[in-house]
Order: structure tokens, then C-alpha cells, then sequence
């Protein structure tokens, strides 16, 4: 139908029509895509996630490494490991707006370590690790593979990331001193690894957690302790958390902590 055709009433509302729906002019020098959408300015998206990402840090200075590894050295039990690690100032998730060090839970005598990434909100405010509802998963695990009462739990990290972030290889390396005296203390027959995050740290590798579940590597430290050699045979699965999300994978991490039940009554034997 030709524009001559039109009376000027139907011409006026077929014109109404097109600026309802956007267009502003019939024709154009050059045509313009109507469906983009134009970013967000990037301060604009810095500012929103200001809170919960990671800071972009230097490198941690051998000097804080070196108090943090001067204080979990004098720790001659895994209380007094408690209280060096509340001591320490070195940490930057301290002045992160984290309420508290969190440490650990469980036996402190178990021949089972369980090392997660970090604490957080339900952890900081309670003060211990693995206490959320992510924990409570952990806890009906382990106890339903005879486990739960051989456990002592702790993380890489001791206060929590803000917006419950993974922490840093930094955060990680700072706090790592005081993980390793608590390895040295325990003495576990073996290690069970909660993540990429806690599986990265302790192995010192840059492989993927589906990559490293459910295969057992050993985890040795550099020193030696009065009594020898520290090592032990370490395994990484999935996080609880990632179970939450996910419960089809419930069936890997139960195979994984059957291997676990069963490398510990060999450790016995």
C-alpha cells in the first residue's frame, strides 16, 4: 500500500505506532543496530564490585612470611596454634571487615586433617570452620562414611574474604606457615582437600579440581621435625558448597571418601 493511499488519520497512527516501538526516523545516513546495549562505564562496574573482588596486591613481603612462619614455629600444640594465628597481624583479609580468626573444629588428636578455602559469613560469625550449611553437608558425609570422629577441620585461610570470595594465592601463602604447623602438630595419617582452592594451595599446582579429585598425591613438607620426615598422603575432591549446587556430584565425592576410609585403615595396618 503507497503512502498516497493512507488517510491521515490511519498515516498518524501507523506513525505512532513506529515511535512506540523505537524508531526515531524513517531513513539514515548509515543503519543502526537497535538491539545493542552499551556496557556499563567501567568505574561504574568497579565500584559495584568493589566489595567482593579480589584486590589486585602486591606480593606479600618476605617479612611477613617470615613473622608468620616465626609464630607458627612457637607453637608447641594446636591451641597455642590458635593464639598465634589470632595474633597475627599480617594477614590483609584481617582489615577486610572479617569479625574474627577462625581456626578449627573437630578431634585434635584424629588421625584425619580436612582442609577447605576459607570461612565464611556463618564461620566468622561463629568462629569456627565448616559450620554453615556447606559444614552440616560435610559432617553427614563423613560421618556416614565412619570418618567424622577422626577429623580435625581447618582451612588455608583464617578470616573470611569478603563476599565470600576465594581467597588469593597470597592470602594463601601468608597464612600457609600456619597450615603446615598444623600439619607438623597433627601429624595425620592422611589429608582430605575441599576444593581447588585448598588443593592448589597445599599441592602447589596449577591443575583443575575435576583434573585432581579422586587422585592421591603426597604432601611433604620442605623441613623436617624433630621426629623426621612430615608427610602424608593427601586427597582432593569437590567442596561441599559445590555439592549444594550440584548434588549429582554427592556420588563422586562419596566414592572419594570410601578411597579415604580405606587408605586409613591401611595407614594402620
Amino acid at each position: 500500500m503507497s503512502p498516497q493511499s493512507l488517510d491521515r488519520a490511519a498515516a498518524e497512527s501507523l506513525l505512532a505506532f513506529w515511535a512506540e516501538a523505537g524508531v526515531e526516523a524513517c531513513y539514515d545516513e548509515a543503519p543502526v543496530d537497535r538491539t545493542f546495549v552499551a556496557p556499563p562505564a567501567l568505574k561504574a562496574v568497579a565500584r559495584a564490585t568493589a566489595a567482593v573482588a579480589a584486590p589486585v596486591a602486591p606480593t606479600m613481603s618476605a617479612d611477613v612470611i617470615a613473622e608468620a612462619r616465626r609464630l607458627a614455629a612457637g607453637a608447641d600444640s594446636l591451641d597455642a596454634l590458635g593464639q598465634a594465628i589470632a595474633a597475627f597481624n599480617g594477614c590483609p583479609l584481617r582489615g577486610m571487615g572479617a569479625k574474627q580468626a577462625v581456626f578449627c573444629r573437630g578431634n585434635p588428636e584424629g588421625d584425619l586433617l580436612v582442609i577447605g578455602e576459607g570461612p565464611g559469613a556463618e564461620e566468622d560469625a561463629r568462629g569456627q570452620p565448616f559450620v554453615g550449611k556447606a559444614g552440616q553437608l560435610l559432617d553427614r558425609m563423613l560421618q556416614a562414611a565412619n570418618l567424622h570422629e577422626r577429623a580435625f577441620i581447618t582451612n588455608t585461610v583464617f578470616w573470611r574474604p569478603p563476599g565470600n570470595r576465594t581467597p588469593t594465592p597470597e592470602e594463601q601463602a601468608v597464612c600457609a606457615p600456619f597450615v603446615e604447623r598444623a600439619f607438623a602438630l597433627l601429624r595425620p595419617r592422611a589429608v582430605l582437600l575441599l576444593g581447588a582452592a585448598a588443593s592448589r594451595s597445599v599441592l602447589r599446582t596449577d591443575e583443575g579440581i575435576m583434573k585432581l579429585r579422586g587422585q592421591w598425591r603426597d604432601w611433604r613438607l620442605a623441613e623436617a621435625g624433630p621426629d623426621g620426615e612430615i608427610a602424608a598422603p593427601a586427597l582432593p575432591t569437590l567442596h561441599p558448597a559445590f555439592l549444594l549446587r550440584q548434588p549429582h556430584a554427592k556420588r563422586q565425592v562419596w566414592a572419594d571418601l570410601l578411597s579415604l576410609a580405606e587408605k586409613l585403615e591401611s595407614e594402620r595396618s
